[in-house]
């Protein structure tokens, strides 16, 4: 089956979009809109992984520290850390001048309380507290580790720009259980969230924080180094219709498109007041997620069968057509030309695909006719291609699927269930993940098997989580590598998610925008000409 699901005709539908009413008023100097990828359904960035959440979380929080382009950890809210007992004790002291957005000061016990309920959460941040004893706020300004063992990666964990975001909210939000979101957007960056002005589905507005204190001093570095808001108001438009937005974008209507469709890139290239550009610069890489809690994916055997049957370039077929410059392969757990990246486990994914025999190592598995649920975003293009040949695959392996064609919000909101599928529950559904969040084991959320406390997949798999510990503590890049090569073999054996293959989504915006930044969606630094 080779096909494309995305929007064909760009030039048609260019032309289309010219004869439509206005969408919003003309763009002016103090207000930049944007439209992102989907709709943001979720504003808590500790209970889902969903990137418009993370990006609305950048906009609104702030962290301690910042990663700069060459991903190394710099001061952000803090003003520096000591680190006394061989690397036992870390002192890290806030700067002066930090706010929340409500007016009050930010306080050591907030962060404290932040990084507790994000540790509960995230990969990296739960590796940390593995090792900490103790964290308290002795002072107003100081926050105090107390580790059982070094952890020389603590900036980094507490820069993590991905989800999920280590952000620091006040303390009595930050007391809420990490599995319940929290009811106010409270943070201390750069934008503050005007929930009175948001129409779900639609709308959501961000004015600038004028309490905000930049840091002094140094360059704008991905998320390091001073962030100024030069705009004072950034609206995001929800617009599924891909005429639609194009259309806007070419009037000048909206200003930046996070992810135009790919066969709408070459016309819009084209024109003389738009830039075609990378900014997500590791590309974004498609997973199969599986609930490994109830039947059939329990079985990691089954799970295995299914993931022989990927074909990686089919699946890029259907998202970004054949053009070699936006597409990458073979893809494994960790992002291909990364420092972690391997062949280890990969026949199963490189091998020649053959149906027939990932049909019968599926009845040799146990396959016993049981539902899957197949959850598929259908206003996110890339996402509903490899939802649609996923769901080929399965029909061709005789597997009883129910296909759940729903908007991605839904999806995100159902993926919490927990329960079996006759309570709402599911078995599998479609993502994409940056090429950032897969690059190590601190990051990547899919490769673990820490099963109930993970994210929607809840595998369970000690192999992998002895593997990953054993990762944190390795002496050297070497030593490094050659443990994500067995956790990635492991995650490939047992099934932990399918690998669908990697590609580079183009971003879109007018040329009048200038200083963007790149490495993710940014909003602070950008300004317009003129």
């Amino acid at each position: 089956m080779k096909r494309r699901t995305v929007i064909t005709g760009a030039g048609a539908l260019l032309a289309g979009a010219i004869a439509r009413p206005a969408l919003v008023r003309a763009a002016s100097a103090s207000t930049l809109r944007f439209v992102p990828y989907a709709d943001l359904a979720l504003l808590d960035p500790i209970i889902t992984t969903n990137y418009v959440t993370r990006t609305h979380a950048l906009m609104v929080f702030d962290t301690l520290y910042g990663l700069d382009s060459s991903y190394r950890a710099q001061p952000q809210m803090v003003a520096g850390h000591r680190v006394e007992d061989g690397g036992l004790t870390w002192r890290l002291t806030l700067r002066d001048g930090l706010l929340f957005h409500d007016g009050t000061p930010v306080l050591a016990r907030d962060a404290v309380a932040s990084l507790k309920r994000w540790g509960q959460r995230d990969s990296f941040g739960s590796a940390l507290f593995a090792a900490v004893n103790e964290l308290t706020a002795p002072t107003d300004k100081e926050l105090l580790f107390r580790l059982k063992r070094p952890f020389p990666l603590l900036p980094e964990a507490l820069a993590k720009p991905v989800s999920y975001v280590p952000v620091i909210m006040p303390e009595r939000l930050a007391a809420v259980p990490p599995t319940q979101a929290v009811t106010e957007m409270i943070g201390s960056g750069p934008f503050r969230y005007v929930a009175q002005e948001r129409v779900p589905g639609s709308l959501n507005v961000y004015r600038r924080f004028e309490g905000y204190k930049p840091r002094e001093g140094g360059t704008a570095s991905f998320t390091a180094g001073p962030k100024i808001a030069r705009f004072d108001r950034i609206e995001w438009r929800t617009i599924p219709d891909g005429s639609t937005a194009a259309g806007a974008l070419r009037s000048g209507e909206i200003d930046w498109w996070e992810q135009p469709l790919v066969d709408l890139v070459p016309a819009l290239s084209r024109q003389s007041d738009i830039k075609v550009a990378l900014i997500e610069t590791t590309g974004l890489i498609g997973q199969i997620r599986l609930n490994h809690t109830q039947p059939p994916f329990d079985n990691p055997a089954i799970s295995h069968a299914v993931l022989t049957a990927v074909d990686q370039g089919e699946m890029m077929d259907a998202v970004a057509g054949t053009d070699p410059a936006i597409r990458r392969g073979p893809c494994g757990i960790f992002t291909p030309g990364g420092p972690m990246a391997s062949d280890a486990g990969m026949k199963a994914l490189t091998g020649p695909r053959d149906l027939a025999a990932s049909k019968r190592a599926l009845e040799a598995a146990g396959y016993k006719g049981e539902k899957v649920v197949l959850l598929a975003g259908t206003d996110v293009p890339r996402i509903s291609a490899i939802c649609e040949v996923m769901g080929d695959v399965c029909r061709k392996l005789g597997l009883n699927l129910d296909y759940v064609a729903t908007d991605w919000g839904t999806v995100n909101q159902r993926i919490l269930n927990a329960k079996p599928i006759d309570q709402g529950g599911w078995s599998m559904f479609g993502v994409f993940s940056g090429g950032l969040d897969q690059l190590s084991p601190a990051y990547h959320l899919a490769a673990r098997g820490n099963g109930r406390s993970g994210i929607p997949s809840w595998l369970t798999d000690a192999p992998i989580e002895d593997l990953r510990n054993a990762w944190f503590q390795a002496p050297d890049l070497p030593a490094q590598q050659a443990l994500a090569a067995k956790i990635q073999a492991r995650a490939l054996e047992v099934g932990a998610y399918l690998p669908c293959g990697q590609y580079f989504q183009p971003s879109a915006y007018r040329s009048d925008l200038d200083n963007m930044l790149t490495g993710l969606p940014l909003f602070w630094n950008v300004s317009r000409a003129g």
